[in-house]
């Protein structure tokens, strides 16, 4: 019983030093040096989408359109929208990061570089469940251009 005694105490202290937190694993580390063509870039702030956005040769993009309306649906149904890029400048086009306005837009486009006078897709999927009347949504599309993000949107009148 006496070596128990002894013996606790180190156990204890075993067990603070072997639950310590590594603060380490829970920090963020951004290479800004890094360069990424086929991957999506996930950083926290819209400063850094930009720059991560621009960080290869600038280019020019044109949009077949910027705004679309789905006009009447349904509650509950499920619409998509396909918005065509041309790549107009000279470099390619990297289309980094699509980021909806909300949970009922999920974005897809072309994750690949978009060679000049080549054309993209960024599809937008949007979900209408939650919704009653005129709706409104966004996305903003970080690429290599001058004026990132490019906002691209659509409208739809949702009935019961």
């Amino acid at each position: 019983m006496n070596n128990y005694f002894k013996v606790l105490p180190i156990v204890f202290a075993l067990a603070l030093t072997s639950c310590a937190k590594d603060q380490k694993a829970d920090q963020l580390i951004v290479d800004e040096e890094a360069t990424v063509l086929n991957e999506p870039v996930v950083v926290d702030t819209q400063t850094e989408m930009i720059k991560a956005a621009q960080s290869s040769p600038l280019t020019n993009v044109a949009l077949s359109e910027a705004q679309f309306d789905f006009g009447k649906i349904k509650k509950g149904d499920q619409k998509e929208h396909v918005y065509e890029v041309t790549n107009t400048g000279e470099n390619p086009l990297i289309i980094s990061q699509v980021k909806p306005g909300c949970g009922c837009t999920v974005p897809d486009y072309t994750r690949e570089p978009i060679l000049p006078g080549q054309k993209g897709k960024i599809t937008l999927k949007f979900d209408s469940s939650g919704f009653d009347g005129l709706v409104n949504k966004q996305a903003e599309v970080y690429a290599n251009v001058d004026k990132a993000p490019i906002v691209i949107s659509f409208t739809a009148d949702i009935q019961p």
